[in-house]
């Protein structure tokens, strides 16, 4: 009886099969998308190798890599052949990705444009299937004191308390702050959500004296700025 593909090793694979010998040999920037996909979760399947699994699940993520990233354990776990262990290991993997992404993005210590404020939240939003608010805090020259994440809450929308935003920029001794949050639906245009938070949170900051300078929305590669469209 023939053993499941699974069962061989890698080096019972045919030559082209082979990602691990292949990246030993010719470095990694050799390899396709699918096959350093293949290396991450080890194994294929008793009908497909792992190398072919990987084209399918690249496939149905549009063979873009950022579609993938987005993908839960849950999603990899509808693949025929992708158990719990390949699962985890892939999505471990693309947050290492993701984080090292934004390891490499411009480190922006003053806010002179909204591009300044998307270099410093795309890394961090850019990908994400849930929505995320973040504050970024300013001093009277716009330098970056610190941002960090206010809420985390689901697909359509977070929690935003204007008092914690203003409570932390009182202990931070801020001048001005720029509300940034994500549409995990791609689409850029603020929601009355957004504008009644951001018109809330302007007429609290003037009480305080402290500006409201932007209010960003990242949907993948592209952004919206209130400042920019006179929203404020």
């Amino acid at each position: 009886m023939e053993k499941p593909k699974n069962s061989t090793t890698i080096k019972s694979w045919a030559e082209d099969d082979r990602p691990r010998e292949k990246l030993i040999a010719q470095g990694q920037r050799a390899l396709s998308d699918a096959e350093l996909v293949a290396i991450i979760i080890n194994s294929g399947s008793r009908d497909e190798t792992a190398v072919e699994l990987a084209r399918r699940i690249l496939m149905a993520s549009n063979n873009n890599l950022n579609e993938l990233s987005r993908l839960s354990v849950n999603d990899f776990k509808k693949f025929k052949g992708m158990g719990p262990a390949k699962a985890v290991s892939l999505v471990a993997a693309l947050e290492l990705g993701r984080r090292k992404k934004g390891e490499e993005a411009p480190k922006v210590t003053k806010i002179e444009s909204s591009k300044d404020i998307f270099n410093i939240m795309h890394p961090l939003l850019g990908d994400l299937r849930h929505e995320e608010f973040w504050i970024i805090y300013l001093n009277r020259a716009n330098k970056v004191i610190r941002h960090e994440q206010l809420s985390s809450g689901g697909i359509a929308g977070t929690i935003v308390d204007n008092k914690i935003i203003l409570k932390n920029a009182i202990d931070l001794m801020a001048s001005a702050v720029v509300l940034c949050h994500n549409h995990p639906s791609g689409n850029l245009k603020p929601s009355t959500a957004d504008l009644e938070i951001t018109k809330k949170m302007v007429q609290a900051g003037k009480i305080l004296d402290i500006s409201v300078l932007d209010h960003v929305i990242i949907a993948g590669n592209g952004y919206y700025s209130f400042a920019d469209e006179g929203a404020l």
